[in-house]
């Protein structure tokens, strides 16, 4: 069964992960997915996830799949029950995943029973599509994607950090601009989704 857990922002939903590692039985392993991080000034948030990850009792294993060769991307993965993928540039990380022949591999393993954890570009990418996102990320730093197709593990578009800065007008400007064409779900820094097969629900941390 399909299992996602998607966020704006991992540390502000410290103890609704906490709660859901506890329900599911995660382990204590998880593959830590920083690349999206590498093209941004501010990566504050990354430090943060791990820290939370951290506090949890988590050993972290970090892969960042731009700085490694295809094979050794697709065997970690392959191996992991857990797989986090940070926040960042959205754009960024789709090329490299796919540079790395890896969006077909995370499906497979999503449907072999694979948590996939997904904080802001990593909840994105789970989308049918990610171009709506352009709004908010700068796509000139992916340029060799050639397409902007995501994941599609869900029938929605998480849209991130709705009324948070830095984004507030960013993230306002997507709403707007697409909310009559896509089925957007939008979440600030305290909410997360989790998809558990067809089950979408919407939490939030107190």
């Amino acid at each position: 069964m399909k299992q996602l857990f998607l966020c704006s922002y991992f540390a502000g939903v410290k103890s609704l992960f906490k709660q859901y590692a506890s329900k599911k039985q995660l382990g204590k392993h998880v593959l830590f997915i920083p690349t999206s991080g590498n093209v941004e000034e501010y990566r504050g948030y990354i430090d943060e996830a791990l820290q939370t990850f951290a506090d949890l009792g988590f050993q972290v294993e970090i892969l960042d799949i731009s700085a490694c060769d295809r094979e050794t991307a697709q065997a970690k993965i392959f191996q992991s029950k857990l797989l986090y993928v940070s926040g960042g540039n959205t754009f960024y990380l789709l090329q490299e995943l796919k540079k790395k022949q890896l969006l077909s591999l995370i499906k497979e393993q999503i449907a072999d029973g694979m948590v996939y954890v997904g904080e802001s570009a990593g909840a994105i990418i789970t989308a049918k599509d990610i171009d709506y996102n352009k709004l908010m990320d700068d796509k000139s730093v992916a340029e060799e994607l050639s397409n902007t197709e995501g994941l599609n593990e869900v029938d929605f578009y998480v849209l991130p950090h709705l009324g948070e800065e830095p984004f507030v007008e960013s993230a306002q400007d997507t709403l707007d601009t697409y909310s009559d064409q896509l089925n957007l779900l939008s979440l600030n820094n305290r909410q997360a989704v989790l998809v558990e097969g067809e089950e979408v629900k919407v939490l939030e941390d107190k």
